[in-house]
């Protein structure tokens, strides 16, 4: 009798357990919204239709793994097959496209303090008349687990974080843009910031390689490309080299020298020769470093960087960022910012040794999402789309291993896309590369963008397609309305060299 108990009850119960285990998990619809703006760019009227909201992604068996969050603006009455088109997206990893969208490329900026504190609303945005859509059809997107953009279906989150994951699914929401829009013959570009340089790099060869997609340009926005040159504290010599020049601009900026250096670009080279030629060999020497010589290069370090002798010598001739920015300013209580070192802001532990917040992002963060949000559900109508993430807080989870094309696809546990970068350039040795790069950047140092490209595995008659440029504030140049100006400038002249509209 027990036996037949347990088999009713089996019976009885199993179907609908089963029904629950097999039923599979709702796909929320991707959902767009379509309006038609007009915007004052560039001393002319740009019309032009919006497209906001999300795209799905499917996986080869036709299942649905995620919404793409985007916001695409195209130029009316333009021929699609000769109008370039630009992708473009923030790093992080976890960073969504709020910060290039509404800080310079989209036809709205946010109205924020430069180098100092914002105030608290009520927040403003304004016409962006240095915005590039008067050259380009402008795709801004956001990653998997930033802005608008999940998991949905049978996606998970490993699958879109990691390096090669994030590469991956970047370009096949490009591919995917490309077909449903139409826009295969168009010149097509793509822009990344910062961990945006990593992703650029892997989707440069992804979408030659892998769709046959031969890319005319790569504009480079502080770029971060690889870990041994722009990490500081993984035990490697060559990061605290890359970083000097930046310590002494910020030192010069902040009143730090005993004299004040008014040519920037001519104090950078300075520091960077001794960097190099100085600086690097005696941290190659490591404790055989010693007596008259040791003592020159800790006289050299305290006079770039307006820290003592003695900070340097503890340290053994090697800091980070975050000890430099808070040591800096250690005897006023305050702390500088690491993402643009012009900034600064109250020290939460004056004993510290580590920064436990960037005095940039507290100042202008708000502003921006206030700024985005208003112009999203006010001017496009955007609604009912959930919560927008600014930052996923996805660093630890990412996978960091990098299959190298050049090594067949081995996997090494850190990345370096500059390799993915030059070997795109072999193979399509038309695409032009554009380097964009601030003096007070403390996140992606000009020093280490330089050594990135000055490595690039290339022909020297390939060299001739990379250009770099320069401006006077850090990782968001375009915070600084000169920076802005020559911003919008150079990225304009870049497109037109090569034939764009």
């Amino acid at each position: 009798m027990k036996r037949l108990a347990v088999l009713i009850t089996l019976f009885v119960i199993s179907p609908a357990v089963f029904a629950d285990e097999e039923a599979p998990a709702k796909v929320p619809e991707a959902r767009t919204w379509v309006t038609d703006q007009s915007a004052r760019v560039g001393g002319k009227n740009i019309a032009y239709t919006v497209t906001a909201g999300t795209m799905l992604m499917k996986n080869d068996k036709d299942e649905a793994t995620a919404l793409f969050g985007y916001t695409a603006y195209v130029a009316k009455g333009s021929n699609k097959g000769e109008r370039p088109i630009m992708f473009a997206y923030n790093g992080g990893p976890g960073s969504a496209s709020i910060w290039l969208h509404m800080g310079v490329l989209g036809p709205q900026r946010a109205v924020v303090e430069d180098a100092g504190w914002s105030d608290n609303g009520p927040y403003r945005r304004v016409n962006n008349e240095y915005s590039i859509i008067d050259e380009v059809d402008l795709v801004m997107i956001d990653p998997v687990g930033t802005g608008f953009s999940k998991p949905v279906g049978v996606g998970k989150g490993e699958d879109f974080w990691g390096v090669d994951q994030d590469i991956k699914s970047v370009s096949e929401f490009i591919v995917q843009y490309l077909t449903e829009n139409k826009r295969w013959a168009s010149p097509k570009y793509i822009l990344g910031e910062s961990y945006g340089g990593i992703r650029s790099g892997g989707v440069a060869y992804y979408l030659l390689t892998n769709h046959m997609v031969a890319l005319d340009g790569v504009i480079l926005v502080s770029p971060f490309m690889e870990f041994a040159t722009g990490f500081a504290g993984m035990g490697i010599d060559l990061p605290h080299v890359m970083f000097l020049p930046t310590f002494a601009s910020t030192a010069n900026y902040h009143g730090a020298l005993s004299e004040k250096r008014d040519d920037l670009p001519a104090f950078m080279q300075e520091v960077a020769d001794f960097a190099l030629n100085e600086y690097a060999p005696a941290l190659l020497k490591g404790s055989r470093l010693a007596g008259e010589e040791r003592a020159y290069v800790l006289e050299r370090l305290s006079h770039y960087t307006g820290l003592s002798e003695d900070y340097w010598d503890r340290a053994d001739l090697r800091i980070n960022e975050g000890q430099f920015n808070k040591e800096l300013a250690r005897a006023t209580g305050t702390t500088i910012g690491r993402i643009d070192s012009r900034f600064s802001g109250h020290m939460i532990n004056r004993l510290g040794e580590t920064m436990n917040y960037d005095p940039m992002s507290s100042s202008i963060g708000p502003g921006y999402l206030a700024a985005f949000m208003d112009y999203y559900q006010n001017d496009l109508g955007v609604e009912d789309v959930g919560n927008y993430t600014v930052f996923g807080n996805l660093f630890l989870q990412w996978d960091w291993s990098h299959a190298q094309p050049d090594l067949q696809g081995f996997k090494l546990p850190i990345p370096n896309t500059s390799i993915d970068l030059a070997m795109t350039m072999q193979q399509n040795p038309s695409m032009r590369v554009l380097v964009q790069q601030g003096y007070y950047d403390l996140a992606t140092p000009h020093l280490a963008t330089e050594y990135y490209v000055d490595h690039l595995r290339i022909p020297d008659e390939l060299r001739k397609n990379i250009s770099i440029e320069y401006y006077e504030a850090g990782h968001m140049m375009y915070v600084h309305e000169p920076s802005l100006v020559k911003y919008k400038k150079d990225l304009a002249g870049f497109i037109r060299s090569q034939g764009g509209n």
